[in-house]
């Protein structure tokens, strides 16, 4: 061993070495052995190890070590437990000059016969910060007479410090772990909660019989072809059948066939090797390829060029490919779950679309039905986005008027659900009196051109509409009362009468 009466310069340059070994290093793993070697090259250490503080906070297990027995490496020690728990329980060290003399306690951490039967010294320093012991350095030198022991263990104690910085860093990784975990876990079972089938919202006939069809092939590795107007909800069905079946573990990948250039989307499905083309710097995955176990979505497949379609036919039948670049041919697991609008049958026939990738995607199909053949769902779906956009916008909408929901009724809703969903977002930021009325609803719904509901009027015959809807609404809060309605109107009963008869009003159907 270097003479424990070395200059103090040689000591510094021990410690800066540890520091810039463990500033070097890559894992608090790598930080804690190079320390040690270190130790162990240049002050002779004749063993040792660092134990860090487990995340339950009661043991401690050995991280990282040098010249220990196997037994020794594998075991923990409780705090308290023996030299390594008594200095972790009271942030003091441990100085042992003779390890001889204390067979008390001799835990196993260090024994005679380890080092060839030569008697040795035995340093215990807490790794600590504000109280708190973190780890545990334990280091073991030849036993010499002439050893200034209490300069030693100031000198391993600074030793120690230099390790508190990764030690630290291992705490805060393992606890960013484990958040991470927790966090990763409840988002995956959000999202099969809210991607359950029977949590999409429509009661119609048309959508029970979707319903069952997703829950008839979610389970399976089969491709499924879903088909449908635009704004219909392909997605959300393509959703549902993933995180409905056995992969929902794995990825769910979107690919926007229509949105991607055609001399890009060859590198998006397949990726590219570096150097593959001009600014491929790095290698980089497909879509197929990070979809692996999961599901790729191909929405709009409807739209692929003739030859991106040649080339997706046997990444689908054959479950493999070759990066943009490169030569190794990749098998990868995926489910394909493609969607388009487009009259696939005329396509084949005007020859813009393969007859056999067709009918390598349309093994399962499913028919998603436009919104106005299932005019049961509108209102559940108004319903719906009004209370979504409601808690967005931090709005409180209690109900629709008569006049706003016959309008939603008339209307033949080209968009679909998009469209009406994009509609009652724009009523919930206009509703001032949580209530949606007509003139809440977008101009789109309100013309004669676009909604086919009303023709052109005069003034005269525009205010009589006006009152006779606000005069129905009246009804409908106060359950067909005349006298009730006169006062939300503040009005007289008289006139209210009057009114209802002028306009042929039925009040009847207000009271339940």
């Amino acid at each position: 061993m270097k003479n424990s009466r070395e200059p103090a310069a040689f000591k510094f340059r021990v410690l800066q070495d540890i520091h810039q070994a463990v500033g070097r290093s890559a894992s608090v793993q790598d930080a804690l052995q190079s320390a040690l070697n270190i130790l162990q090259e240049k002050y002779s250490i004749r063993s040792g190890a660092v134990l860090l503080r487990s995340e339950e906070g009661d043991r401690y297990q050995v991280n990282a070590s040098v010249k220990l027995p196997p037994e020794v490496r594998s075991r923990s020690y409780r705090s308290g437990e023996g030299l390594v728990g008594r200095a972790a329980e009271s942030g003091r060290s441990i100085t042992i000059p003779q390890l001889s003399r204390e067979p008390a306690y001799l835990n196993k951490l260090q024994t005679r016969s380890a080092s060839g039967g030569r008697e040795q010294s035995l340093f215990i320093i807490p790794v600590k910060q504000d109280y708190i012991v973190h780890g545990v350095l334990v280091v073991a030198l030849a036993y010499r007479r002439d050893r200034d022991y209490e300069t030693t263990e100031k000198f391993l104690y600074m030793a120690a410090s230099a390790l508190l910085l990764p030690v630290l860093l291992h705490g805060e990784t393992e606890k960013l772990r484990r958040e991470l975990d927790r966090e990763n876990r409840f988002l995956k079972q959000q999202l099969q909660e809210e991607h359950r089938f029977d949590r999409i919202i429509g009661s119609s006939s048309e959508m029970r019989a979707v319903y069952t069809q997703v829950e008839q092939i979610s389970h399976a590795s089969t491709p499924v072809l879903i088909r449908g107007e635009s704004g219909t909800g392909k997605e959300l069905i393509a959703q549902a059948i993933h995180y409905n079946s056995s992969r929902n573990g794995k990825a769910f990948v979107r690919v926007n066939c229509a949105a991607i250039p055609e001399n890009l989307i060859e590198s998006e499905f397949f990726g590219y090797e570096k150097g593959a083309f001009t600014g491929a710097v790095s290698r980089r995955k497909g879509r197929f390829e990070l979809a692996d176990g999961g599901t790729l979505f191909l929405d709009e497949v409807g739209d692929l060029s003739p030859m991106t379609q040649v080339k997706l036919l046997r990444a689908v039948q054959e479950q493999e490919f070759e990066r943009v670049g490169g030569t190794e041919t990749l098998k990868v697991d995926v489910r394909i779950v493609a969607a388009t609008n487009a009259d696939l049958e005329s396509l084949i026939a005007e020859n813009r679309f393969r007859e056999d990738l067709y009918y390598r995607l349309n093994v399962f199909s499913i028919y998603l039905p436009p919104l106005r053949e299932r005019k049961t769902d509108i209102l559940l779906l108004a319903d719906h986005f009004s209370l979504k956009y409601g808690r967005i916008h931090g709005r409180t909408v209690k109900r629709m008027s008569t006049p706003a929901i016959d309008m939603l009724m008339r209307y033949h809703w080209p968009g679909n659900v998009r469209e009406l969903e994009n509609c009652m977002e724009r009523a919930v930021l206009l509703c001032d009196d949580h209530v949606i009325h007509s003139h809440h609803l977008p101009p789109s719904l309100q013309t004669a051109e676009s909604s086919d509901t009303a023709s052109r009027v005069s003034l005269k015959q525009a205010v009589e509409t006006y009152e006779k809807e606000l005069i129905q609404d009246a009804l409908k809060s106060s359950r067909g009362n005349r006298r009730q309605t006169a006062r939300l109107l503040d009005s007289s009963e008289r006139i209210i009468n009057y009114k209802i008869g002028k306009y042929s009003i039925d009040v009847d159907k207000f009271r339940s």
